[in-house]
């Protein structure tokens, strides 16, 4: 189980970070691609990844891993991507051997290139720096824009949250286990993480391209940044300008499954209605749900879904 500490100061001290960062969605969306969650929604992007990512960026996946616990120094919190490839070389000298011995336990390949990595070896380091420009250049800079758009979404609706009902409801819609104890933040998944934020408050980054719990990370100021799944994940982005706050938001299938539930209705009639398939209905209903926009009850063998107060207001707000 994660478990956040929260005192006074630090639920008063909860921002939102200003931008993603490509480094961060980098290693996201590797994690994400390895993953078999979500399948309805990522099974296609997995597929286009699989085909078009080179073989040059293949050394990655021995320090991204699926469940996303990766070596902090692959991922720097930079606002570019030469400022991210800088503070990677940057952290060389400052790797620890129980570092490479976790990275190596966890890597699905030989060891020999991340023993080589923490011996400074430049060619290892080399291998690094191309294996990181080429899988950017593959998976995330064609889709910047969108990443962005539903990164930006994702924060103006949260902001909104947070200001209307409170941290403790803006926090809790993060993932469908998240909830709090009195002033604890807690995801009920493991691996078992408990930090104490001291003051120093958290700093809240949606990620288009997560799938899994929240992520606690820390930062070299003592702060703390958790990455969330974003409300709309990047396949469900429309590939143009939103036509609405609600599409910008969710996506427009998305939006669509919210609006048609002002009414209650079974998983399967929001497929018939909507002409898409029963899994996709079902993401799309889980994430609903675990944002508090909906509720989902069973009545017998049927699953009945209908909008919360919380998703009526948005639809409100949305127009």
């Amino acid at each position: 189980m994660l478990r956040v500490h929260f005192t006074a100061e630090d639920l008063f001290n909860v921002t939102f970070a200003a931008e993603p960062l490509p480094l961060v969605e980098l290693a996201s969306a590797l994690a994400a691609w390895q993953r078999t969650d979500e399948q309805a929604v990522f099974g296609r992007w997995r597929l286009r990844v699989s085909r078009e990512l080179p073989g040059r960026a293949r050394p990655l996946l021995d320090l991204l891993r699926p469940d996303g616990d990766n070596p902090e120094f692959v991922e720097p919190y930079a606002r570019t991507l030469e400022e991210g490839l800088a503070a990677v070389r940057e952290a060389g000298p400052l790797l620890t051997a129980a570092q490479l011995g976790r990275a190596a336990a966890r890597a699905p390949g030989p060891a020999s290139w991340l023993r080589a990595l923490w011996d400074r070896d430049r060619e290892a380091w080399d291998a690094l720096d191309g294996a990181l420009r080429s899988a950017h250049e593959t998976v995330i800079a064609p889709q910047w824009p969108r990443i962005r758009q539903s990164f930006r979404a994702d924060v103006a609706w949260r902001t909104r949250l947070l200001a209307t009902h409170g941290i403790k409801a803006c926090l809790a819609g993060t993932h469908p286990r998240a909830g709090w104890s009195g002033t604890v933040f807690e995801v009920d998944l493991p691996p078992d993480y408990e930090v104490r934020l001291g003051g120093r408050g958290l700093m809240l980054m949606p990620s288009p391209f997560w799938t899994g719990r929240p992520l606690l990370a820390g930062r070299p100021d003592g702060s703390h940044v958790l990455v969330y799944p974003a409300m709309t994940p990047l396949p469900l982005v429309g590939p143009g300008p939103a036509e609405g706050a609600l599409d910008a938001l969710l996506g427009r299938t998305r939006a669509a499954v919210l609006q048609s539930l002002v009414e209650r209705r079974t998983t399967s009639e929001v497929a018939r209605d909507l002409a898409i398939s029963l899994p996709s209905v079902s993401e799309h209903t889980r994430t609903l749900r675990a944002a508090g926009l909906i509720t989902t009850e069973r009545d017998g063998r049927a699953v009945l879904h209908s909008v919360t107060g919380l998703g009526a207001d948005l639809l409100r707000s949305g127009g």
